[in-house]
């Protein structure tokens, strides 16, 4: 739904490889911004409160769906992507990652589910896309 887990990967993404790749983040349906998103990006210095969710064809009518490279978060957006390799040609890859919306208990045990997703995105996000020239400014080396 393009409100927690696209949401924290577009801004990871965008933090550590800037502009030296394009990323943009969709939802399959239609969603209300999370403020736990929010919340736990800030926690490592990204502003993630200015991000408006939007689904795939709102993105598409936007600025079109010309990427070289689509993953998916859950299965519903894997089938999505995967729909989508019928007219434009990319590379899908499916990272399966459970959503933290579903957590119960308190605010730091919710809190520590997003926060979980978010460090395994950082991780695979800085592994998949370090090829390149890509890299942060603190890392002296491939991000």
């Amino acid at each position: 739904m393009n409100a927690v887990r696209s949401v924290m990967a577009e801004a990871i993404a965008r933090h550590y490889f800037g502009k030296s790749i394009y990323v943009q983040s969709a939802g399959v349906r239609k969603s209300d911004t999370d403020a736990f998103t929010a919340s736990i990006l800030s926690e490592i210095g990204i502003d993630g409160s200015k991000h408006k969710p939007r689904t795939l064809e709102e993105l598409e009518e936007w600025e079109g769906l010309n990427f070289d490279l689509i993953i998916s978060l859950s299965p519903e957006a894997h089938h999505a992507a995967l729909e989508l390799t019928r007219t434009i040609a990319a590379e899908v890859e499916y990272w399966p990652t459970p959503d933290p919306t579903i957590t119960q208990g308190s605010r730091e045990q919710v809190l520590d589910s997003y926060r979980n997703i978010r460090d395994g995105l950082m991780y695979r996000i800085r592994l998949r896309l370090k090829q390149g020239s890509a890299k942060h400014p603190d890392d002296g080396e491939g991000a």
